[in-house]
């Protein structure tokens, strides 16, 4: 049957088909492979819901992202599973046979309870096809995702009246300590910068070779973040037509989707044309041909291949820090607002839906400004000696 106007063809799995070409009028994204393997993924998960719960997830398609939607399922389906193997009635009775009635037979003090599991909890090994049991935790912000998740569950079907209780309402969420922001100071990151472009002088043998083959690939990437605040996701999710050095602009597609064009200095400008320049030689695996940065395997590199690298690299420079690619977006952040003053710059630049999420992250600077004024002004001469 031919796509409606508008349709992409998926392209069939190795061996299922005749062809494995993509039938489109353009080349799928990375974010638009993305979203069909969170879309995929995600079916695929509802088929161990009861029906009721699978509306939820139409009713919030319109407004979140395929990766949201697929973090909800998951702890969602974590909730279930509590619920089952801890609730005497529930216990008897099959997961894909439960109704909607089922949220109003929960009480506050279960909700509570399942919190407190939540910070240690065992998946028995038949539930995720494995050979052992697997342990899991959560900290502040886990839990407060897993939490925040099931209070929207819940608000959804009793906003629509199919519930008569939210119990979550009636619980607190999980509170988050304000933790030190983590960044490098400027001889720090010069000094991360000189070592991926020179720290591999002195090897020899197979550890020089590859240092070779990825010291400008590594130098591109970690230029780009220090020198854009782009987040790791968006750095591996950019084609090569998506830099233009007319303008020296790369276009990124932000959390939710959005589309945002980001400008870069000299420093990145020529560290991603050297880089580019060594990247003619390099013949991708096929349906790779457009990633801007290539693994070893010639291939779009991963999200955790660039959190390794940049912490093998910064290791070397600071044992104190745990340095991140989103603790090289703070460092650009800071650096901006310490050069410009500008919150809404910051916020504006980093891709901060609300400016008052960049002013809570910055506030420590604002109040050391705030402190350095307290001595600017006398209120009376000081006496001579």
């Amino acid at each position: 049957m031919k796509p409606a106007s508008g349709e992409n063809t998926i392209r069939p799995a190795s061996g299922s088909g005749p062809s494995s070409a993509q039938t489109s009028s353009r080349p799928r994204s990375y974010h638009d492979e993305k979203d069909i393997q969170n879309t995929l993924q995600l079916r695929e998960i509802l088929r161990e819901f009861p029906p009721f719960a699978k509306q939820y997830f139409l009713g919030i398609e319109s407004t979140t992202a395929t990766r949201t939607r697929l973090s909800y399922a998951y702890d969602i389906r974590t909730f279930f599973r509590y619920l089952q193997e801890n609730n005497p009635i529930l216990s008897q009775k099959d997961i894909l046979t439960w109704d909607v009635s089922v949220l109003d037979q929960i009480q506050p003090t279960d909700i509570e309870e399942y919190e407190s599991f939540l910070k240690v909890y065992t998946v028995d090994s038949s539930l995720v096809g494995a050979s052992r049991k697997e342990t899991y935790t959560n900290g502040e912000k886990g839990l407060k995702r897993k939490m925040s998740a099931l209070r929207s569950f819940y608000a959804y079907y009793f906003k629509r009246q199919m519930i008569q209780t939210n119990p979550t309402l009636l619980v607190d969420m999980p509170k988050l300590h304000e933790k030190a922001i983590v960044r490098l100071d400027a001889g720090e990151s010069a000094a991360l910068l000189d070592l991926i472009e020179h720290g591999g002088d002195d090897l020899t043998g197979q550890k020089k070779r590859y240092y070779e083959k990825t010291r400008l690939r590594d130098l591109a990437i970690v230029t780009l973040l220090l020198g854009t605040g782009i987040r790791v996701s968006e750095c591996v999710g950019l084609d090569v037509t998506d830099i233009d050095f007319r303008n020296n602009g790369i276009r990124i597609i932000r959390k939710g989707g959005s589309e945002s064009i980001v400008y870069f200095g000299e420093e990145v400008e020529k560290a991603l044309k050297d880089y580019l320049e060594e990247r003619k030689s390099i013949i991708p695996q096929p349906g790779e041909e457009n990633a801007l940065f290539y693994s070893t395997q010639r291939r779009r590199m991963g999200v955790q291949a660039v959190e390794n690298m940049v912490k093998k690299y910064a290791r070397q420079i600071t044992t104190t820090k745990k340095i991140t690619p989103h603790k090289l977006r703070s460092t650009y952040g800071t650096a901006l607002y310490q050069q410009t003053g500008d919150i809404y710059l910051v916020a504006d630049v980093l891709g901060h839906k609300d400016v008052n999420t960049t002013r809570k992250h910055y506030a420590a600077m604002d109040d050391a400004r705030r402190r350095s004024a307290a001595g600017a002004v006398r209120l009376r001469e000081t006496p001579e000696s």
